[in-house]
């Protein structure tokens, strides 16, 4: 069984991605942190159940990783296509105990674990060697927070919550049971469309909102 962790709006720059929640959501998500790591960094924001949102992009002052960054960052120009399309909530991110198992019975589509951060590693993150996400967004990047899950007094909590979510798709069916078979709670519930596309229902303080 795999948890849903956080989903992700992947940003040009993290002023694009903060005032995208803003317009969505009229909630201005604070600062998170610098993964300096990965050359990037992001803003954070309570949904509940132990799911947050996460707004990421390039940190423009970060360091070379000196390997592919996660949720295809390093594609500047899809990044922007993507953005420009309106395809701005992209990607997110499930929690297993087992990362390695996870990787083993699909090969090819998360990538391979990297322990980050490398100096002192206290969690394990799927990336494939090009930096894509897997299957373009439709599938999860995935996670093992090694018995240490993110703490959620680090994050602030808005009183936002996640109604519902989304996954538009050209083919619906083969995404719905590829994610079956993962056995992830409470997944994106599929439609067909004719490319990626999110949309999370979230409510707020100030009523029911979307995410796009």
């Amino acid at each position: 069984m795999l948890t849903l962790d956080h989903i992700t709006v992947i940003a040009p720059t993290l002023a694009d991605g903060v005032a995208h929640v803003r317009d969505c959501l009229d909630i201005d998500v604070p600062f998170g942190t610098r993964h300096h790591y990965m050359g990037t960094h992001n803003h954070r924001l309570q949904l509940g159940d132990r799911v947050y949102l996460e707004i990421v992009a390039r940190d423009p002052q970060g360091i070379d990783p000196g390997r592919a960054r996660w949720f295809g960052l390093d594609d500047a120009r899809k990044v922007r296509a993507d953005w420009d399309a309106g395809r701005r909530l992209r990607g997110w991110v499930a929690n297993t105990e087992n990362l390695a198992a996870v990787l083993s019975t699909h090969p090819g589509i998360f990538g391979e674990e990297i322990p980050l951060p490398p100096e002192e590693p206290v969690f394990g993150f799927s990336i494939p060697r090009d930096g894509t996400l897997p299957l373009d967004g439709a599938a999860p990047s995935i996670i093992d927070h090694r018995g240490d899950p993110t703490s959620m007094a680090e994050i602030p909590d808005l009183d936002a919550r996640l109604h519902s979510w989304t996954l538009e798709h050209p083919d619906p069916a083969a995404i719905a049971a590829f994610l079956a078979a993962l056995s992830i709670d409470r997944p994106p519930t599929i439609v067909e469309g004719p490319d990626i596309r999110y949309r999370a229902k979230i409510e707020t303080p100030k009523g029911m909102k979307e995410l796009t």
